[in-house]
């Protein structure tokens, strides 16, 4: 239960899915969150979880595709709780499904804003709390398809494709400071995101087998098996860890 004792999180895209779960398991390590998205009913519906269990935790609505918001939530986080000593970049969007010939300029910026840029505004105004703090861990939520590809969603692969290489540049980077900089590769998980994939298409319960299927192990994921992927990046267990890619894929990469 003290995994993550003392430590400061700030997690993205926190209201609902893997944020959330994240969110929950962290404070059950003993970590202090700072819920950030701009959902804001389902996000306060989590702090008052989370402090209602006796945790410490607050909301900050956040667009993490405007930088000077990313900035100064960072700032009123570490001042609200002392330090910052985790960031996981979750915020995420699918976007469109199109053929690439076939996407607009704007469909196409609109994913590459929140899922490429939201991590580079995470990861430039972090570094300095971090810094501050001494080091610390910097997760980068990429997917399965920053590994491997499909014809489908051509602007939401490429931007978990650019999520990889910017997490090990980063990490290359920032490691003179204890900074661990690495990204988590779920495959497909129960998620309002995956439900809402599955509903573009029809009936969502109707199309999840077929989901299932996909994985060598039967069935897709869970949001605590990436939440505890997450305990571990950013817990001590894991100091000997930069760079890396946590694949949670129930094998769908193995092939």
């Amino acid at each position: 239960m003290d995994r993550l004792k003392g430590k400061v999180a700030v997690i993205t895209g926190a209201a609902l899915g893997l944020g959330r779960a994240t969110a929950l398991r962290m404070a059950e390590e003993g970590c202090a969150v700072a819920v950030c998205d701009i959902l804001v009913m389902e996000a306060n519906a989590l702090v008052d979880e989370l402090v209602g269990r006796g945790f410490d935790a607050c909301f900050w609505q956040l667009d993490v595709s405007k930088e000077a918001e990313v900035e100064h939530v960072l700032g009123e986080v570490s001042r609200r709780f002392g330090r910052i000593d985790i960031l996981v970049n979750n915020a995420g969007v699918a976007g469109a499904n199109k053929p690439t010939d076939q996407l607009t300029e704007a469909e196409w910026d609109f994913v590459q804003a929140i899922n490429v840029k939201g991590v580079f505004f995470g990861v430039k105004h972090v570094i300095p709390h971090l810094r501050c703090a001494g080091g610390g861990s910097i997760i980068n939520l990429s997917s399965i398809y920053g590994l491997v590809s499909a014809p489908d969603i051509p602007p939401y692969h490429a931007s978990k494709g650019a999520v990889r290489l910017m997490t090990k540049t980063d990490a290359l980077t920032y490691a003179p400071d204890r900074i661990r900089v690495n990204s988590i590769h779920p495959g497909f998980i129960w998620t309002p995101m995956v439900e809402g994939y599955l509903k573009a298409g029809g009936d969502a319960e109707a199309g999840r087998p077929a989901l299932d299927a996909l994985h060598p192990l039967g069935h897709i994921g869970e949001p605590d098996d990436i939440a505890w992927g997450c305990v571990y990046l950013a817990s001590d267990e894991a100091k000997f860890v930069t760079g890396a890619e946590l694949v949670i894929d129930g094998g769908y990469t193995a092939r």
